[in-house]
């Protein structure tokens, strides 16, 4: 009976079965359901585009650099600002100097002292004052920039910043032709027909008379100038010999020019070629032109186009026309917007970057 109970107990329980064994299996089993599971679904393909990655590395130097440039400028101003209001003070301790240097030689010519030592030290003494105001008249004037005039667009902007804007002798040559008149051929010749007051009211040539107004407010106060409008003739915006150069300098006489430029009416065809031949005969000749524009020339003598004109025949005007240009003088031209004449663009750009001058075709709100 012993032996049968030993055999009993011997026998085989679910229960005998260890713990760690269990744990086992059910780790095993959820780690076998976990890799059965397809994880794929949540994972999406990133792929990197390099010319991307490029642009968005470009965009962000190009913002640390203005925001670098912005800095810089701003202290500039700042540094130029204080300059200012110190060489006032010391305008105005000056100015006080000179009335108590002018007081005294008053009072010594009342008195009627004679001690001509001190009223010729007095004298030297106001002379040199003077002076001092006068150069420092004129160190206020450079800093103020080497603009003579000044012209503000829209927030201030500085426009143009790839055009060559410097020269000793700048000629402006402004085309004054119907063309200018509209974009358009249907309302040229609708513009063309109406009143001169109607005419120089047209957005494209109110365009064309700031384009030029700009200019010459970024051109060196130290240099000389010269403004022509042309079509079938060429006429100088101040009366006289259009050969001479004048001098930028003279405020009243370059505003009088651009006031004189508003009133002309534009009428009749383009004459390139008598523009440039006129120009390469000034003495000395121009180290600057600036040529503003709306396509090719349409005539090649005095007087109104005769028959019809094709484009072949202007791109054949054009080349005579360039054949008179002086040589070596930068040519920067400001192109407006002309139907019918798209080989304009094209040829314009060539002469820019023959001459090494500049290309630009305006917007509608430039300038």
């Amino acid at each position: 009976m012993a032996a049968n109970g030993n055999r009993r107990r011997r026998g085989v329980s679910p229960l005998s079965l260890a713990f760690l064994d269990v744990m086992f299996c059910g780790f095993g089993a959820v780690i076998l359901i976990f890799l059965i599971l397809d994880h794929t679904a949540n994972v999406s393909d990133v792929e990197s585009d390099p010319d991307l990655e490029l642009e968005l590395h470009l965009l962000e130097r190009e913002i640390t650099e203005g925001m670098e440039g912005n800095l810089e400028l701003r202290n500039l101003i700042a540094s130029l600002d204080e300059e200012y209001e110190e060489g006032e003070v010391e305008a105005e301790e000056l100015r006080e100097q000179v009335e108590l240097l002018m007081r005294e030689l008053e009072l010594l010519n009342s008195t009627g002292a004679d001690n001509d030592q001190l009223r010729d030290r007095l004298l030297t003494e106001v002379e040199t004052l003077e002076e001092q105001i006068e150069d420092m008249r004129a160190l206020e004037f450079e800093q103020s920039g080497n603009n003579v005039r000044q012209y503000l667009g829209d927030g201030n902007r500085q426009y143009l910043s790839g055009m060559f804007l410097g020269g000793q002798r700048i000629l402006i040559l402004m085309d004054a032709s119907a063309s200018m008149l509209d974009e358009t051929l249907v309302n040229i010749i609708r513009t063309r027909n109406m009143p001169d007051e109607r005419k120089v009211l047209s957005p494209k040539w109110r365009r064309v008379l700031r384009a030029a107004d700009w200019i010459t407010t970024q051109i060196p106060v130290t240099s000389r100038y010269q403004i022509w409008s042309f079509n079938t003739r060429v006429t100088p915006a101040l009366e006289g010999d259009p050969q001479e150069w004048l001098e930028v300098a003279d405020r009243d006489r370059l505003g009088e020019a651009v006031d004189n430029l508003r009133a002309t009416v534009p009428e009749d065809g383009t004459n390139l070629e008598q523009v440039f031949r006129l120009a390469a005969g000034m003495s000395p000749p121009p180290d600057n032109i600036f040529l503003i524009t709306d396509g090719l020339p349409t005539v090649d003598r005095p007087g109104p186009a005769r028959g019809l004109v094709t484009p072949r025949d202007r791109i054949e005007l054009f080349e005579n026309a360039i054949r008179e240009l002086p040589p070596n003088v930068p040519v920067n031209i400001i192109l407006m917007p002309l139907e019918g004449d798209p080989s304009a663009a094209a040829a314009y750009w060539q002469l820019a970057m023959s001459t090494r001058g500049s290309f630009l075709s305006p917007s509608r709100d430039w300038p």
